[in-house]
């Protein structure tokens, strides 16, 4: 038997999560009269013991990761590798199995390397209490398991387990750990928002389950693979109505306008961390389930709903980016960002095209790398105002005192307006590319979108790092510059966006074959029949 590397890469983040909730209980209490005492040593940011064992423990799972890619064989990166399955609920037909493709191995890939990035940048935050830094950090290596587990899942209702899960952590982190007025709200909007779509694609979840004939349910029934040949005998209204179904939960994941308003109030309320592992990553559950399960599950009903679907993708590039132009708010812009974003995936999704699907593919990982950077940048900026003001306005000539600061920032906000030599133009052109060929009046609305990037990029780094210094920022002392730990962090994301810009083919070897299974398993016929790879 192989060694299980999907199964410790799920259980190793709940594990150190456990060591890291029980370091240190006990110290840090608040003294009579109200102040905390953290004891001797642990210096004015809580329990240095916590962190490590956080810190530790992530790096622990990042060194797993590259035992599971060694493992994995690219020549066969639209099969599911690294399987294992276990009868879970076999009175139902549910199974614990787990497999990854390319696609999948690289969005497990992201989760697990934004979690060490994300500790070291809530090194000091949660305003020095002991107790709440801890939780906060076991909170997010609960959140890693789940976000590896879900991205693994073969089994549609274990899939769907994992879906509404995941969901206890996030609102914890947004609603409990938040920085803004309003996080309690905001946590209650996605926890609605989330639930909603999830209570509808149980529905067809159970639909689907139930079409299957009695004599045939086994114990690997809700296996995607095996759902997939029963919905293929499927009524042309029930697949669809089914369709629709797993394609609302997924747009409101996503998300995709009309169903998107809950982003924008997660990312300004949430700290930057929160918001890049619930932006960057657990969003991507939405983009992945229409890739590996709306379409593989319902071909009839994704060519029939295309039309609509491209056309909401191109709504939601352009009413994105708009939007982000015109936001007082840091991080609020940072949430529209991905608005923009997100269409650009799902338009690619919905090319059916090869070309579009392995740009869309590859785009999951780009925008998670480059947007986390923009929030955990942002997140440093944010972190040197005496008031920690996320007003844009609050700000001015950064680049002049913290020249590190302003050049990761304006490296990470390129990317994210696809500067050629950066990841995201890569995926982006590829996304392009399918939408002329199969959609060329939807590329032709979506192609503005370009430019509005470099508008809120470029007006936000102008309003941020350029100017004078207000004397508002320097009410406690000058702008100190990045540290040791926060140049860390930067320099990962930098070096990322840098070398996926430069070697794209870094990512396309695992994204190209399951798009070309993808489109066949669609049933249209793909207009660029020949994938040229575009490098920078």
């Amino acid at each position: 038997m192989s060694f299980p590397w999907l199964t410790v890469l799920i259980a190793w983040p709940l594990v150190a999560a456990l060591a890291t909730a029980l370091t240190g209980r006990g110290r840090g209490r608040p003294a009579p009269g109200g102040v905390a005492s953290y004891g001797p040593g642990s210096g004015a940011f809580g329990s240095p013991a916590a962190r490590w064992v956080a810190l530790v423990g992530s790096l622990v799972e990042v060194a797993l990761l590259v035992g599971a890619f060694l493992a994995f064989d690219t020549a066969r990166a639209a099969e599911h590798q690294l399987v294992e399955a276990h009868s879970w609920i076999p009175s139902i037909g549910a199974s614990y199995a787990v497999g990854v493709d390319g696609v999948g191995l690289l969005l497990i890939a992201l989760s697990v390397g934004l979690v060490p990035l994300v500790i070291l940048a809530a090194w000091r935050e949660q305003g020095g209490d002991h107790p709440r830094l801890r939780s906060y950090l076991a909170t997010v290596l609960v959140l890693e398991a789940f976000m590896v587990a879900v991205f693994a899942a073969r089994d549609v209702f274990l899939f769907y387990v994992l879906f509404e899960a995941m969901l206890i952590p996030a609102y914890f982190l947004i609603g409990g750990f938040g920085q803004g007025a309003q996080r309690r709200y905001a946590a209650v909007k996605f926890l609605l928002f989330s639930l909603a779509g999830g209570l509808v694609m149980l529905v067809a979840v159970i639909a689907l389950y139930l079409q299957v004939p009695a004599a045939e349910r086994g114990p690997e029934t809700f296996l995607t693979a095996n759902l997939a040949a029963t919905a293929g005998g499927l009524d042309t209204t029930a697949g669809r109505l089914m369709f629709c179904a797993f394609f609302l939960a997924f747009a409101i994941k996503a998300p995709m306008v009309p169903v998107h308003t809950w982003l924008p109030d997660v990312s300004e309320n949430a700290t930057p961390g929160t918001s890049t592992l619930l932006i960057c990553v657990l969003d991507k559950v939405g983009t992945f389930g229409m890739l590996t399960l709306c379409l593989p599950l319902f071909p009839e009903a994704a060519r029939w709903a295309a039309p609509v679907i491209v056309a909401l993708a191109v709504v939601s590039i352009l009413y994105g980016a708009i939007l982000a132009i015109g936001q007082s708010d840091l991080l609020r812009l940072v949430g529209y960002t991905s608005v923009s974003h997100f269409g650009f995936i799902i338009l690619g999704i919905f090319t059916f095209t090869a070309t579009g699907t392995a740009g869309a593919s590859l785009m999951m990982l780009n925008h998670g790398i480059s947007t986390g950077a923009l929030f955990l940048i942002a997140g440093f900026a944010i972190a040197r105002h005496p008031q920690r003001s996320q007003r844009i306005a609050d700000y001015g000539g950064l680049r002049t005192v913290a020249p590190i600061l302003g050049g990761s920032f304006l490296v990470a906000g390129l990317s994210a307006a696809a500067l050629p030599g950066l990841a995201t133009f890569v995926s982006e052109i590829l996304v392009f590319l399918g939408a002329f060929a199969a959609h060329h009046a939807a590329a032709l609305v979506a192609a503005p979108a370009v430019v509005l990037a470099a508008v809120y990029v470029l007006l936000t780094y102008q309003r941020m790092f350029t100017g004078q210094v207000p004397a508002t920022l320097t009410a406690d002392g000058p702008v100190r510059d990045l540290d040791a730990r926060e140049r860390t962090v930067a320099g990962v994301f930098v070096a990322a966006l840098l070398v996926l810009g430069f070697i794209p083919s870094l990512g396309l070897r695992y994204v190209d074959p399951p798009a070309a299974t993808t489109v066949e398993q669609v049933g249209v016929s793909d207009p660029l029949s020949v994938h040229t790879e575009v490098a920078a």
